[in-house]
């Protein structure tokens, strides 16, 4: 059985001693960019390798790019196989906000070519909540090869986003809250406000009152109602830099809206360039 989309606690504790099982935990704080890695060591799922969303997924910052521009590929095919990662693993990453970031490396994953990939859904909270074992020992990795089979055509460019926009050929998703969305507060950027034209969907809203995602059949009717008549390949997600946007992309794929593109550079790439309009309300 291949997992692609979501995996249950379950299923991920009776694998726990299987070696082609990888398990990645993704826990980061933008407030505080090492309080994932400090989690981690005070306790994780057994096993568990540590990804850190700054220095591991993304790239450094430039004066071009967002808050977290994309990882430098070849960078991130060695370390996946530094993990102990190989191309035919069965990847799981986990967080404990709800996927918001174990959807990054989900994400990531699949744009190298490596389908074998779920987020854990409920995370970390929902794997204690059960009373399943975690551990402070870190893993024995064996380091092994990954190759990737980049699709760069998985994610648009700021520039491809706004010459999209103008010809009306995507459907651009917002998964900021709607108050960010709307421009009436901005705690991270320096802008507030939306790229014209963008629909929102808060990512919190795949979620369920526990933080389990909600059934395919829902997620399914909602994104049908949000996008009306345009094509999953024609959906567009972005949010502040590119992260969250990846939660409501995985919930697409998972309600079996597949095919949806990431604008990778997303909000805070787009605010760097005066030329480009913004929007309000």
């Amino acid at each position: 059985m291949t997992y692609t989309t979501l995996v249950s606690t379950d299923t991920l504790n009776q694998q726990l001693n299987n070696s082609n099982w990888i398990i990645v935990d993704c826990r980061f704080s933008l407030a505080d960019t090492e309080a994932g890695a400090k989690a981690y060591r005070h306790g994780h799922i057994p096993n568990a390798r540590y990804a850190h969303l700054d220095k591991d997924l993304s790239s450094a910052i430039t004066d071009f790019t967002g808050r977290h521009p994309l990882p430098n590929f070849s960078l991130l095919a060695k370390k996946l196989g530094d993990w102990g990662i190989t191309n035919i693993s069965q990847v799981v990453a986990y967080d404990d906000a709800g996927g918001a970031f174990a959807g990054r490396l989900w994400w990531l994953l699949k744009c190298m070519g490596h389908d074998k990939v779920a987020v854990l859904n409920g995370g970390i909270k929902q794997w204690q909540k059960q009373g399943l074992p975690v551990t402070t020992t870190l893993p024995t990795v064996k380091p092994t090869t990954f190759r990737a089979y980049l699709d760069e055509s998985a994610w648009l460019n700021a520039v491809q986003v706004q010459n999209s926009l103008a010809q009306k050929a995507i459907c651009l998703i917002d998964a900021r809250t709607p108050e960010r969305y709307r421009g009436e507060q901005e705690p991270i950027d320096p802008v507030a406000g939306h790229i014209p034209g963008a629909l929102n969907r808060a990512f919190q809203l795949n979620l369920n009152s526990n933080g389990l995602f909600l059934s395919a059949e829902q997620l399914r009717e909602q994104f049908k109602q949000l996008i009306g008549t345009t094509a999953p390949e024609q959906v567009v997600h972005y949010c502040g830099s590119g992260v969250t946007a990846c939660h409501n992309l995985l919930a697409m794929e998972y309600a079996g809206l597949t095919g949806s593109k990431l604008y990778a550079g997303s909000w805070s790439e787009w605010i760097r360039n005066k030329n480009r309009s913004i929007a309000k309300g």
